[in-house]
């Protein structure tokens, strides 16, 4: 059993870990979707948190498409995090015609050298998922992260029990508003052993003067509310993995 835990600031990467993580995602901007974080964020937590960590590489929000200049941009980010120390990384790439770009993902892979390598939720936006499994046991990918192509892994959890009875030396991580009461109710319903949840919860800015009527980004997010993982929330996944209750 595995409980990875996408984080994306050092507090949250220490919350994961104090709430018994076996991993983590680390990426920047959570809030969509996450993004390729900073060097020093990840020299931070290999330095000081004594836990495995897979670094999300995506240049930018939005499709999985990247011309050459992004490309160029991944790799070298591969490279980076290798020289860092990242245990393994987050990819994916897909063709405009929403199958997966093995040329490229081969590429990605041959740089990463002995890294773990999971293809992330780029596979649900394939245009045929089991094909693109296929896929994925040819390149020698280690882990595929995936909802199952919805919103939510529960409402594909018979499509991710049948992806986990096909994915042979590929290991399927049900992602996607998992947490405790989810792994229950999969750990019941399918062979699935690994997780991959945030955990996260709303912390209120320490400000004290806020200016209002002025966003830097998103209009409808409030610049005094921060993301962070919940140790509480990952405690009691890991609890419910181990065979425990849920309390």
């Amino acid at each position: 059993m595995l409980l990875e835990v996408c984080v994306d600031s050092f507090q949250s990467a220490l919350n994961a870990k104090r709430g018994g993580a076996d991993r983590l995602e680390l990426c920047s901007n959570l809030i969509i979707g996450g993004t390729t974080p900073s060097l020093e964020l990840l020299k931070k937590i290999k330095n000081e948190i004594d836990i495995k960590v897979n670094v999300l590489i995506r240049p930018r929000f939005g499709d999985f498409y990247y011309d050459d200049y992004e490309f160029e941009i991944i790799c070298a980010d591969i490279n980076s995090v290798k020289a860092l120390g990242a245990d393994g990384i987050v990819i994916g790439v897909l063709n405009p015609d929403g199958s997966l770009d093995s040329e490229r993902m081969e590429k990605m892979m041959e740089i990463s050298g002995d890294m773990n390598v999971t293809l992330h939720r780029a596979f649900d936006m394939t245009k045929d998922m089991f094909k693109t499994l296929e896929e994925a046991k040819r390149l020698g990918i280690n882990t595929i992260l995936t909802s199952g192509g919805e919103n939510k892994a529960i409402d594909a959890i018979d499509i991710l029990g049948n992806l986990s009875k096909c994915s042979g030396s590929v290991d399927i991580m049900a992602g996607s508003g998992i947490n405790a009461d989810i792994i229950a109710e999969f750990m019941k319903e399918t062979d699935i052993k690994s997780y991959h949840m945030s955990g996260k919860f709303e912390k209120q800015s320490k400000m004290v003067y806020r200016k209002s009527g002025l966003s830097m980004g998103l209009d409808m997010m409030s610049e005094y509310i921060i993301w962070e993982c919940d140790e509480r929330e990952i405690a009691k996944a890991k609890n419910i993995m181990l065979g425990g209750s849920h309390v």
